[in-house]
């Protein structure tokens, strides 16, 4: 009786299967595509979708509605992934634009980035879990099945995080920057010292080995390079992030246009999904924007 049997994830198809069984109880509106939930819930396990149908379920009858439609599933989504919307300090016009530029650096760069994963949504309505505002991506189940991210794609996502902080330092200049940017900071920090530490990406360098343990190098993790090693390691992070620093402003001052107008978008609208940013975006943005060196 002791005995236990690991069950994977669901892959997108077996989200779809699952989300089908769970609706069947639950009347649906035209407007829910259940592939595109499926595409959005990468990580999700059985019982989190049929918690997520529950949750628009409930929704839906709050909003006094017989259906439940993808506004209410989005909701319910959203509250899962990033917390309630919190209202309080929407009025703030200068914290809007602020949150505003942040996100729209993000969209903007994650859009720009070729092969990279979409974007399901933008919005600047800050949540209770302390975001200001959030932009989701869709990561592919492909990658995320094998565990292979090529160095494009990490390249790529470093560019990405750093979009916020870099769109600030566009838009207000360097003495204005804000702490917005801690967590995306944090995910630059880890990115790229496993690249350089633990998957080889200096080995021309560094050679071709790993200098840390997939736990890192704390207090009670072996050894694994002398304090020589560890600076040459220590430059090599810090070249992988000035790299992607200098390739992602170079990319927004390029596309500062969009820039803007996406963040005049996010202001008018709070949120904006998939087909809407690539609309702004669409015509406007420069030829090169996707050439980075």
């Amino acid at each position: 009786f002791d005995r236990r049997v690991p069950v994977d994830l669901p892959d997108r198809e077996g989200r779809l299967a699952i989300l089908k069984v769970h609706a069947r109880s639950k009347p649906l509106d035209g407007s829910v595509d259940l592939g595109v939930v499926a595409a959005r819930t990468t990580g999700f396990s059985g019982a989190s979708l049929a918690n997520l149908l529950n949750e628009a379920a409930i929704v839906t009858a709050r909003r006094d509605k017989d259906e439940v439609s993808i506004s209410e599933i989005e909701y319910a989504l959203d509250r899962l992934q990033v917390g309630l919307e919190k209202r309080t300090g929407m009025s703030n016009q200068k914290r809007q634009e602020l949150v505003a530029y942040h996100e729209a650096g993000h969209a903007l760069i994650g859009v720009l980035e070729d092969g990279y994963d979409e974007v399901g949504k933008v919005t600047i309505v800050p949540r209770t879990n302390g975001a200001g505002g959030f932009t989701l991506f869709m990561p592919s189940d492909e990658m995320q099945d094998s565990g292979m991210y090529p160095r494009k794609y990490l390249e790529a996502r470093l560019r990405v995080a750093l979009g916020g902080r870099v769109a600030e330092e566009v838009i207000y200049g360097a003495k204005e920057i804000t702490t917005g940017a801690s967590n995306d900071l944090q995910v630059v920090a880890d990115l790229a010292r496993r690249m350089v530490t633990q998957w080889g990406f200096a080995g021309d360098e560094l050679s071709y080995t790993a200098w840390e343990s997939p736990d890192g190098s704390g207090m009670m993790m072996p050894k694994m390079a002398s304090e020589e090693t560890q600076e040459k390691v220590d430059a090599q992070v810090e070249k992988l992030v000035n790299k992607a620093y200098a390739s992602c402003k170079a990319m927004m001052v390029e596309n500062r246009a969009v820039l803007d107008a996406i963040k005049d978008a996010l202001i008018d609208e709070e949120t904006i999904d998939k087909d809407r940013l690539l609309e702004i975006v669409g015509p406007k943005a420069g030829t090169g924007a996707t050439v980075v060196a």
